[in-house]
């Protein structure tokens, strides 16, 4: 017979298998009957509406997860920098919000395949850089960089505008502040994001690239080890791939302006 210390030497051991580990995560998830999913407010992926509730492509992704699960979606919101450990102490099941895969973020968390594609934009002061040329004079001592810390266009940033300062913030809302009040030059974040700053505020920011400054792809979020939870998002994202769903309601929150009359301002 096995003593109580060695059952549970072995018991612990098998916990440190990706498979049995993610199989509880599913199970609890179910048990639950709640997926509670980890956002940051960037428009048009997640923001809240005039009657308070939240909306985006990452809501309505989020939603539609938890309902193939019949299960309900719990959206939790954090700022951005947060969403990392919010996931590693187990407060949240998965990250939806537009994260792009890199190298480095593949160190701490595990990523699904693709489920969308973006990139990093820029978006200008028009007062301050109205005698700019080029946008290679953007890179040079003087001109101030906003973007929000944490991010895929933080680092871009940081590597690509070596001379210029790069000014981290923690929330877009703070970013896009700086530049609206002269204290910045530029606002460097995602595509969809940098768009919709310049339609909010014509007379006072621009759009000097219509490509963008980097491409990039999106995966959802979750913990290190969780191996069929991992298994199970990808198959979701095959499936709502091949029926065209993601590809429909993509179109809708990045292809069309139809929802911005809903975002509270």
């Amino acid at each position: 017979m096995f003593k109580t210390s060695q059952v549970r030497i072995v018991a612990f051991l098998f916990m440190l298998i990706p498979g049995f580990a993610m199989a509880d995560v599913i199970e609890d998830v179910l048990a639950r009957g709640t997926l509670r999913i980890g956002v940051a407010k960037f428009v048009p992926w997640t923001f809240e509406t005039n009657s308070g509730e939240l909306d985006g492509f990452d809501v309505e992704v989020g939603r539609k997860i938890a309902k193939d699960m019949n299960v309900n979606a719990e959206f939790k919101v954090y700022v951005f920098e947060e969403i990392f450990s919010a996931l590693r102490k187990g407060d949240i099941d998965v990250i939806a919000t537009g994260l792009a895969i890199t190298p480095s973020r593949a160190l701490r968390i595990n990523f699904t395949i693709p489920y969308m594609e973006s990139g990093v934009g820029i978006a200008t002061n028009i007062e301050l850089t109205k005698d700019i040329k080029s946008f290679l004079e953007m890179n040079r001592t003087g001109i101030v960089i906003a973007t929000v810390r944490d991010t895929l266009a933080s680092e871009f940033g940081k590597k690509f505008f070596d001379k210029a300062k790069v000014t981290m913030f923690a929330s877009k809302n703070e970013a896009e502040a700086a530049v609206l009040e002269g204290r910045a030059h530029a606002y460097l974040a995602s595509v969809p994001e940098v768009s919709f700053f310049s339609l909010q505020n014509k007379t006072a920011i621009d759009l000097p690239m219509k490509k963008p400054l980097l491409a990039s792809k999106a995966g959802l979020g979750v913990k290190k080890g969780e191996q069929e939870w991992l298994n199970f998002l990808n198959s979701w994202i095959t499936a709502r791939d091949a029926d065209r769903w993601l590809a429909s309601t993509y179109s809708y929150w990045f292809g069309s302006l139809d929802w911005v009359k809903d975002v509270k301002q």
